[in-house]
């Protein structure tokens, strides 16, 4: 039954694909839109994102609450729609220019020193972007994906991210994290989204609940002395957008490993916290993020 489903799920976005690119960029963001306020609410759990909202926002009056859970929809509707349209990001094609990037000169710094870095954020505007505006600046980029669990579908969003994103895509797990050490010792920086929950890692305060957290950025900054960069991508309208580059960071290692690996997941998960708060409407909340 599963492989019918996944089946008619790809056609299903095959065709919605094939219409956004007739349509063009701008349409098919705002029909995205559109998508995304209409469809979104039955493929997620209401009480999970109403419960996430209360846990980072604390007691918002109804009004507010579904304000940020359209937008939200809103959103990734958007974000959905703009896959099609990777190319066009990637090589400059969208007038005026789609996106303003605060901080260059943080990537000026990186590229000349040449050291490996964690450039980390969470999965918000178009999070995609991320990666691709790094790779495009001339940083060595190893991005971390979770691929889909599709197998029709995995297939072509890989072929997008590889094409138009960065060419170094690692899938998370185990045999990842090898190629992520190895592309670390080859000096390339790595790229992650640090905001939903994973089976291994460590509970660690999220917005005052524990929440596991993965320790990635943590175990190769102990190990490889790299640096830390937060990244905060916003969706500033339809289809423009602001990326800021944050100073980049070092670790205090204390001598105790453990410790200073919770404090470092711990950190990140403050400065993913700031920027949730700074635009909570393009934040995902439907994922069980403190599910322990």
């Amino acid at each position: 039954m599963k492989i019918i489903k996944y089946f008619f799920e790809f056609l299903f976005i095959i065709s919605l694909f094939s219409i956004f690119k007739i349509i063009g960029l701008k349409n098919a963001s705002n029909f995205g839109s559109f998508l995304g306020k209409f469809i979104g609410p039955y493929f997620r759990s209401k009480s999970v994102i109403k419960k996430n909202i209360k846990f980072a926002m604390g007691d918002i009056n109804n009004e507010k609450q579904q304000e940020i859970i359209n937008e939200m929809w809103s959103n990734i509707g958007r974000t959905f729609a703009e896959y099609v349209f990777l190319k066009d990001f990637r090589y400059n094609k969208i007038k005026p220019t789609h996106i303003n990037i605060n901080g260059t000169q943080y990537l000026d710094q990186i590229k000349k020193n040449g050291k490996p870095t964690i450039f980390y954020s969470g999965h918000f505007a178009n999070f995609e972007l991320m990666a691709m505006e790094l790779d495009k600046s001339g940083v060595k980029t190893a991005a971390i994906y979770r691929p889909l669990n599709n197998f029709f579908l995995n297939p072509l969003m890989e072929y997008l991210r590889i094409k138009y994103i960065c060419p170094i895509q690692i899938p998370k797990g185990r045999m990842g994290m090898r190629e992520i050490i190895r592309r670390v010792n080859a000096g390339y920086s790595v790229a992650l989204m640090m905001d939903q929950r994973v089976s291994e890692g460590q509970k660690v305060s999220f917005f005052n609940q524990p929440a596991f957290t993965t320790t990635i950025p943590a175990q190769l900054a102990l190990k490889y002395d790299c640096e830390l960069v937060p990244i905060f991508l916003e969706r500033k309208n339809d289809i423009s957008f602001e990326m800021t580059i944050s100073k980049p960071y070092e670790i205090e290692k204390t001598g105790n490993e453990d410790q200073d690996t919770k404090n470092i997941i711990l950190k990140i998960n403050q400065n993913l916290e700031k920027m949730v708060i700074q635009n909570p409407t393009q934040w995902i909340w439907s994922h069980n993020r403190w599910k322990l």
